[in-house]
Parts: structure tokens; sequence; C-alpha cells
């Protein structure tokens, strides 16, 4: 699952990867572990290299962030200070208040609260907690991750409205154009009026005739142009972004997905 019941164990274990702590990590700690821990502490602010390996720099930052959260300040991660670092992404696994009228409003209303965490790649391109989240587990240069993040939206609208998704969804920008078609819903450039485009729809950022290179979601839309929520992405519109940001766009090449 993509939304979160009364335990974490209903979540999709790539889910859980990223917001449950089996042990506590500490000093001496290697690997992806530790690595979790750092990049936390770079997502709030306590810059210092990602390696993987805990030691007495990383055991210093944590000192510091429990000392900000009012935690116990002994340089372990428990689950109290797990709990504290990923709460961001623990609050996005949650229904929004608002997603209770239709698969359109769902979608938005997640997507708002995503853009209120602002997720972040951390530790490199495409790289990060949120974009494993987002991916099922993956992350690096191979992984640009803007339509898993809509899929991942997809998933938790229909999880809220206990429905089925309109369309799969991907981690391709192709395949969601393609699943639009055969399920009747996208709508070229030519054919797309504002007053059709609901908050809710994607836009597809079109290449050529058979390709896509980038899609978000339309959270409103006017004659001039339309205002989005998107994924891997920054304030200059790159398709190859960082962060989960609000943007206005023109409707030239592009092209839409309106459930």
């Amino acid at each position: 699952m993509y939304v979160q019941g009364n335990q974490f164990g209903t979540l999709r274990a790539s889910i859980r990867d990223e917001i449950e702590l089996q042990d506590p990590v500490s000093n001496g700690t290697r690997g992806m572990r530790a690595r979790r821990v750092q990049e936390w502490l770079c997502l709030h602010g306590l810059g210092l290299v990602i390696d993987e390996d805990f030691g007495g720099i990383t055991e210093g930052r944590v000192r510091q962030f429990q000392s900000r959260a009012g935690l116990p300040v002994t340089g372990v991660v428990d689950a109290a200070t797990f709990a504290a670092m990923t709460a961001p992404m623990v609050g996005v696994l949650q229904p929004a208040a608002q997603a209770t009228h239709s698969f359109s409003d769902a979608v938005t209303a997640m997507a708002q609260v995503h853009l209120a965490a602002h997720p972040v790649e951390i530790g490199g391109q495409n790289r990060g907690p949120w974009v494993r989240m987002y991916m099922n587990g993956e992350e690096g240069n191979a992984w640009p991750w803007c339509a898993g993040f809509v899929t991942f939206l997809m998933h938790q609208a229909a999880e809220i409205r206990d429905a089925s998704m309109p369309i799969k969804g991907s981690f391709s920008c192709d395949t969601l154009a393609a699943q639009a078609e055969t399920a009747g819903l996208f709508v070229k450039e030519r054919d797309a009026r504002p007053q059709d485009l609901s908050p809710g729809s994607l836009f597809l950022v079109r290449r050529t005739s058979t390709d896509w290179t980038h899609v978000g979601l339309v959270s409103d839309a006017d004659q001039g142009g339309f205002d989005t929520i998107e994924g891997n992405t920054n304030d200059e519109g790159s398709r190859e972004g960082y962060e989960v940001c609000a943007r206005r766009r023109g409707y030239s090449s592009k092209d839409f997905v309106v459930f």
C-alpha cells in the first residue's frame, strides 16, 4: 500500500525500508543503514559527506539533530530519533483530509501534501530516500523519477478512494502516454482546452509525436497557461532537476492525461 494504515506493515516494502528502523544505528555502522542516517541529516540541514560510514562526524551531527529535536543527546540513532528524522516522509503517507470527492481531487490533495514536504534528491542525481520511495527502491542516473512521482500519487489517490487506477502507472513518460491513449484519456495539445484540464490531470512534455520527456500534475489551468506540481524538476523547469516543486507552464509542446 501507498497510504499508511494503523501500522507501517501495510505499506510496500520499499517504503518501509525508508521509515522503519530495525536496530539502533551508531558509531561503527557501515552500509545502507548508515547512509540513510546521513541522508536524513543532510535533508535536515546538517550537511556531511554521505559515505555509508557512521563515524565521529556523523555521530556529532546526530547529537546536533537530537538536541534540536528535544531528544536525549546520545549520538545513537534509536527509534525515536529515526522517527523524528523521517517524519516528513511519514507525513506524506497519511490520507489528505481534502481527498474525498473524486480521484482527481485525491491526486491533487496528495500532491499538495508532498509539495509541502518539499522532497529533494540527496547524495547525487536521482538519489536519496525520496527518490527510492517514488521509484520502488530504485535510484541513480538511470532512474529519472518524474513519472514515478505522479504514479505514486495515483496509487495513493486510488487507495484513498478505494477505486481502481484509471491507468496502471509507470516510471516511463512514454508508457504513461500509451496507457492513457488505450484508456481514452489522452488529449493532444491541439485538442486541449483549459476548462477541460481539471486539477489532477497530467501534462506530458512532448519531444516528438511518440516521445515524451517529462510529466507532472496540473493543479490549475486558464487561457494563459497552467500551474503544476511536478517531481524531478526545478525552478528552471529541467526534466532532470532535483525536487518536487510548483511551476507555471505554457501549452506549447504539451499533451495531457485527463481523468
